[in-house]
């Protein structure tokens, strides 16, 4: 039996709170012919399961996705024992668990030494993986890894526990710790692809898409890119609240994820602690 098949599920009287950890790529890229500094947003529309009425939800959020447990008996050690947040996340090995809140600090001080680092062989932690199969669900291509540059790592932790919509553990209390990568874009092709993409797939647009797939049979889903200036996106953070940015935030026809603010530089957010190499800024 694998280690992480023996590693129980869900929340306890002890292990109450849930940590969910990911990898979230900044992917920048500078536009070619204003040369102003552009963000791109993975884009995408969705039926919303909870929703009598078969709300579509529009959504635009980092690249980038869950980490990866590598090695659960030393992150078991770590944390002093843990239990995944659901059968899907076992099964996935996704770093979404619940452990005993006093664990913690001990927890952030150990992946902590993931900054700087490319991989540790307790979790994946690499943007890689998540960039290729987002890229071939909004774009439908294959990422070139000579396509981009990535530069180390910042880590930082949503530090105030909050409770999750996420269907594993509905209404968890939850601390996020995020791996943010700055991905430069590199490929022309690529550069007028995603501008394209985002000029043809507005919120509206996208949203229309996911409720014909889901009248149709054919699905209750659409992918696109959501590309904007930086500093427009900066902008409509400063207008927002310090309290308020590390919740959803409209923008035109579209609403930022929660974790969008993570990946904006240079952004005071209440709610983030960033955590040095080798350290703890708890």
């Amino acid at each position: 039996m694998a280690p992480s098949e023996s590693i129980g599920i869900g929340r306890t009287d002890e292990l109450t709170l849930r940590v969910s950890a990911a990898s979230l790529a900044r992917v920048v890229f500078d536009h070619p012919d204003e040369s102003t500094r552009m963000l791109a947003l993975e884009h995408k529309a969705y039926v919303s399961r909870t929703s009598p009425s078969a709300e579509v939800v529009v959504r635009a959020q980092p690249f980038g996705g869950a980490v990866r447990i590598m090695d659960p008996d030393e992150i078991s050690a770590v944390s002093g024992g843990f239990n995944f947040d659901s059968e899907r996340s076992r099964s996935e090995d996704d770093f979404r668990i619940f452990i005993h809140p006093s664990r913690l600090e001990a927890l952030c001080r150990h992946v902590a030494r993931a900054a700087g680092q490319a991989s540790m062989v307790d979790l994946e932690i690499g943007p890689s993986r998540e960039l290729g199969e987002e890229f071939g669900d909004s774009l439908d291509i294959q990422l070139q890894p000579e396509a981009y540059t990535v530069r180390p790592p910042r880590i930082v932790v949503q530090n105030q526990p909050t409770p999750t919509s996420n269907l594993r553990a509905p209404g968890a209390p939850t601390v996020r710790i995020y791996w943010i990568y700055e991905v430069d874009l590199q490929d022309p092709e690529l550069i007028r692809l995603m501008l394209d993409n985002s000029q043809k797939n507005p919120g509206r647009v996208l949203s229309q898409m996911a409720r014909d797939r889901y009248r149709l049979g054919t699905g209750d889903r659409a992918n696109a890119v959501l590309v904007a200036p930086l500093a427009e996106i900066h902008r409509v953070y400063l207008a927002t609240p310090v309290e308020k940015r590390s919740e959803p935030v409209p923008f035109h026809d579209t609403v930022l994820a929660g974790n969008v603010a993570a990946v904006v530089p240079d952004l005071s957010i209440s709610k983030f602690t960033v955590i040095p190499a080798g350290g703890s800024g708890r």
